[in-house]
Formats: C-alpha cells, sequence, structure tokens
C-alpha cells in the first residue's frame, strides 16, 4: 500500500466501552503511526438503533436537548438532533433511547407493564415546534411496550375506557382501551414524514411479537408476557377501526411495537436502518472519495453478518471495488465468512489486550494498536 491513500475510518460502537466516535478516533490514531501522511476520514456509523444520534449529530446535524418524562414517570434530559438543508426542508433525527431507554428504568415485572414512550412524542413535537418536515426514529433500547401509543399521547391523542375514561400510561392498560379520542392529536403530524428505522422483521403481537420476543429483557414476567400481548393485539384492532389501517405488519414489532402508532395516524414508513442512516449521513460520497475502509464494532458475531452496519459497510464498499479492514473487540465468526464481504484483513482487540476485562477497561488503546498491527500486516 501507498504511504498516502484516503482512508474512510467508519465504525459502529463498541458497547459498553467506546461510542462510534470513539472507536474511529483510536482506529484513525492507529492508522496514522502506520500511514502518517494518510487522509483518514472518521465517519461513526450506525444501524438505526442506539448511536443513530450520534452519527448524525457527527455527520453535521445540530444536537439539542430537552427535558421529557422517562420511561417510568421520571424527568430526564433527551438529546435529538436537527439540521435544516439549502432547499429549506428540516430533518430531525430522534432515538427511542433517549426519551424511553431501558437503562433509564429498572427492569421489573410492575415497571414492564408502566413504561411508556409518552418522552419520544414530546421530543417529535419538539421537532415539529423546530420546523421539522422529516423525522428519522431510531429504534433499540427501549424499555416500553405500548405500541408507540405513549408517544401519540404526548401528541394529543386520548386512549379510551369503556367507562370514557383515559386509561393510564404503559403497554399494560392498553387491553383496557376500547375507543380514541383524536380531535386534540397535532395536525402538524399529518404533514410531516417519518422514517423509521427498522431491521427486525417482527410483527406487533403474536408468538414472534414485540410482547414475547422483547418485553422479558424489559422486565416481564410471564403472566406480564401475556398481558402485554393481549394489549397490544386490542390496540391494533382499536387502530384499525379508527384509522382503517392494519398496522400488524413485519417490523412493527421493534421497540415495544412503537412504529405501530405512526403506521395508523402518519405517513410513515419502515425503513432498514442501515441504508437509512448513511442516507442521512451522506455515507455514500465518503465512499466514493475513499481508498481503504476500516469498520469494526464490539462483538463481530453471527448477527453482524445479517447487515448490521459494519457488515452492510463491508458490501457497499466491496461493490465499489474498496478493501476493507475489520477491527473489531472480538471476532466471533470466520475470516472466509469476512472474505465473502470484500474483507482483506481483520483484528480484535483480545489479540493485543492481556485479558477480556482489559480490553474493556483500555479499549481505546487496544484498538489503535490493533489497528497498527493489522495495517502493518495487510
Amino acid at each position: 500500500m501507498m504511504d498516502r491513500m484516503r482512508i474512510l475510518i467508519a465504525p459502529d460502537k463498541f458497547k459498553g466501552s467506546l461510542t462510534a466516535a470513539e472507536a474511529a478516533a483510536a482506529i484513525a490514531e492507529g492508522a496514522l503511526r502506520v500511514y502518517p501522511d494518510a487522509v483518514a476520514t472518521q465517519f461513526p456509523i450506525a444501524d438505526g438503533g442506539e448511536g443513530t444520534l450520534e452519527a448524525a449529530v457527527a455527520a453535521g446535524f445540530e444536537e439539542r436537548l430537552n427535558a421529557v418524562v422517562g420511561p417510568i414517570l421520571a424527568p430526564l434530559g433527551a438529546a435529538w438532533a436537527i439540521r435544516k438543508d439549502d432547499g429549506g426542508s428540516v430533518a430531525a433525527v430522534i432515538e427511542t433511547a433517549q426519551a424511553s431507554g431501558l437503562a433509564d428504568m429498572e427492569p421489573t415485572p410492575e415497571n414492564a407493564l408502566r413504561a411508556h414512550s409518552y418522552g419520544c412524542g414530546q421530543l417529535i413535537a419538539a421537532a415539529l415546534d423546530a420546523g421539522a418536515t422529516e423525522i428519522v426514529l431510531g429504534l433499540g433500547g427501549s424499555a416500553m411496550s405500548d405500541g408507540g401509543s405513549g408517544a401519540l399521547r404526548a401528541l394529543g391523542l386520548k386512549p379510551l375506557d369503556r367507562a370514557g375514561n383515559v386509561v393510564p400510561l404503559g403497554g399494560g392498560s392498553l387491553a383496557d382501551v376500547v375507543s380514541l379520542d383524536t380531535s386534540g392529536l397535532d395536525p402538524r403530524l399529518a404533514a410531516a414524514t417519518f422514517r423509521i428505522a427498522v431491521d427486525v422483521r417482527n410483527p406487533l403481537y403474536g408468538p414472534n411479537g414485540a410482547a414475547h420476543v422483547f418485553s422479558p429483557q424489559k422486565g416481564a414476567d410471564a403472566e406480564g408476557v401475556e398481558l402485554l400481548d393481549a394489549g397490544l393485539r386490542n390496540w391494533a384492532s382499536v387502530l384499525r377501526e379508527a384509522t382503517g389501517r392494519d398496522v400488524n405488519v413485519p417490523g412493527a414489532g421493534a421497540a415495544g411495537g412503537f412504529p405501530a402508532s405512526f403506521l395508523a395516524f402518519t405517513n410513515a414508513a419502515l425503513e432498514g436502518g442501515f441504508a437509512l442512516v448513511a442516507g442521512l449521513t451522506g455515507l455514500a460520497k465518503e465512499l466514493a472519495e475513499a481508498e481503504l475502509v476500516i469498520t469494526g464494532e464490539g462483538s463481530m458475531d453471527s448477527q453482524s453478518l445479517t447487515g448490521k452496519a459494519p457488515i452492510a459497510l463491508a458490501d457497499a464498499a466491496r461493490e465499489r471495488g474498496i478493501p476493507v479492514i475489520v477491527v473489531a473487540g472480538r471476532i466471533l465468526v470466520t475470516m472466509e465468512d469476512l472474505t465473502g464481504h470484500g474483507v482483506v484483513a481483520a483484528a480484535q482487540l483480545l489479540d493485543v489486550a492481556p485479558s477480556p476485562e482489559e480490553a474493556i477497561a483500555n479499549a481505546a488503546k487496544y484498538l489503535a494498536w490493533a489497528t497498527s498491527q493489522v495495517l502493518e500486516g495487510a
């Protein structure tokens, strides 16, 4: 390889140790030790889940902070991002993990039923107040199983029980909803474009739905799972009666069924996470100018091969004839697996760190070191 080259450094987060931006900085440090004259462009990537906001901010979106109601009513500060383009359109990026994240809730059976997405709706309202006409919703790390009902509550929807009372927030109350009062629903929802990053194919309810597959990790016990599933099934029925739309579609089960309410009341579209974020951040332009791509994530495993951000990026680079190097915390797939995606070399932190604990504690140091070593051998 020549000393002077254009290197695109585009990792995802190293969960539990480095953000994608921190990982990119460490990889750049290692790459420049070997090629000090290289043009090393740091470009954090994400697949539509946690880290999407960070990738948007790194690509030029303006980060903002709003006080919101957290997933079990405690107030918290939640970040989101906005950008106005030259044509005057305004796009906003919102992550469910920021306002309604599992990190802000103890996963207990009680909380699994109470958790809601109200704070996400507050962020959407803030984006609309700021003039957003396109809202990108990144799903991942969510606490709730409420079908997105809490978010619409923050935007003026009133789900009513048989007595005409507004039901409590949370997925545990959805089975009691019999009708919807839409008179106060924010009219700006109809004019905005919603793009929802979804990579799972789970429907809203049923054996493969949001409650059965995802709510146990949010604290739900067996009884809670059945209650939440019944609630989501009823919510779909109420939404269908109110809007004429069937929301039990593949992908609607993501983030506790969050997409369902927006599929019913807006012109929302479900999109593959990596492609959505790549288009939003201008990754294609950066890739077109690259001669080498270095990517990675905390754990490169069989799930990574199903279209997670680093492998999706490797595929895009391969199509353009650009070699790819992977540097990960650990690599649990074979080199043959990676070669099929255009990867020419790979290294893991466990190759250079004395122990897994040390690799996590000083991930940036070992990431830079592993990058230098794999480049020297490439």
